[in-house]
């Protein structure tokens, strides 16, 4: 079997390299393809701790990693769970990103919802995520349930993002039941973050 983890960050290559492992038949391989040092080191600790043989390949900026189980794999937690023992977190840098509707820019409302869609994936994948996200106004939209964003605000969580959003919003808008993803926050903790962080990008 083989996955193609290319471009990927860690978690992915490892989430997909678990996903992947307990579907093997006894004496098969599991081949992973990857382009990035972390993803070679984090998936190498997998195969010791899951107790497989492990062979490299460098072809380039890639590399194969092949795993052969030495018995049966199992797991009672979900991969994506389970990808936090083997990952470092990337570093966080120190930024602070503040976002007041559920679009980017002017003029075309449906454009900018792709836009700040995207964005926030963008956010997501770097190599160094945001320190904090503060979602307020029309922006609180994005953290709540049914917002296209939630899968990549979750990864941006776990990678060590604090994800916040205004109390005050969520109950103008009625929607405090509906929020999905971080945590609340109010006016005051916000100034003080816009206080200490001078550097705060307002989107």
């Amino acid at each position: 079997m083989r996955v193609d983890a290319r471009n990927q960050t860690c978690p992915k290559p490892v989430v997909m390299a678990l996903g992947a492992l307990p579907k093997l038949q006894k004496g098969e391989s599991l081949e992973v393809i990857v382009n990035n040092e972390a993803a070679v080191h984090n998936l190498a600790r997998l195969a010791q701790e899951k107790d497989c043989d492990l062979k490299t390949e460098a072809n380039g900026d890639e590399t194969i990693l092949t795993l052969t189980p030495r018995g049966v794999i199992t797991s009672d937690r979900s991969a994506q769970d389970e990808a936090a023992d083997f990952c470092e977190i990337p570093d966080v840098n120190s930024s602070v990103i503040a976002i007041g509707k559920d679009h980017m820019g002017e003029g075309n409302d449906e454009l900018g919802k792709i836009l700040i869609e995207g964005l926030i994936y963008a956010f997501a994948h770097q190599a160094k995520v945001p320190k904090k996200m503060i979602f307020f106004n029309g922006g609180a939209y994005l953290t709540c349930k049914g917002s296209e964003s939630l899968e990549d605000l979750k990864e941006l969580e776990k990678r060590g993002t604090t994800i916040l959003t205004c109390g005050t919003c969520l109950d103008y808008y009625k929607m405090r039941d509906q929020l999905a993803i971080g945590g609340v926050t109010n006016l005051y903790e916000i100034a003080q973050t816009f206080s200490s962080n001078p550097g705060v990008t307002l989107i």
